[in-house]
């Protein structure tokens, strides 16, 4: 299928240069380019979310308060 893309002038330069190199067409150079990124955000979009590690305990310490930087090193600095 036919279609027009408008890209910046630099852009289309390495473009032509990379698909030089690589021995093909600007248009499959821009096709392979789209199908690796349709590919990574699919991979990503369907990907598990990532689990934190976690451990058990009995929540905030007393002192602790994590809107305050400055009194939460107190506390780390007195263990």
């Amino acid at each position: 299928m036919r279609t027009t893309v408008t890209i910046s002038e630099d852009l289309l330069k390495r473009a032509r240069k990379a698909a030089l190199e690589r021995s093909c067409t600007l248009s499959a150079l821009v096709e392979e380019a789209l199908q690796r990124t349709l590919l990574a955000d699919a991979a990503i979009a369907s990907s598990e979310p990532t689990r934190l590690p976690t451990s058990c305990g009995r929540g905030l310490q007393p002192g602790v308060d994590l809107d305050d930087s400055a009194s939460l090193l107190d506390v780390m600095e007195d263990r």
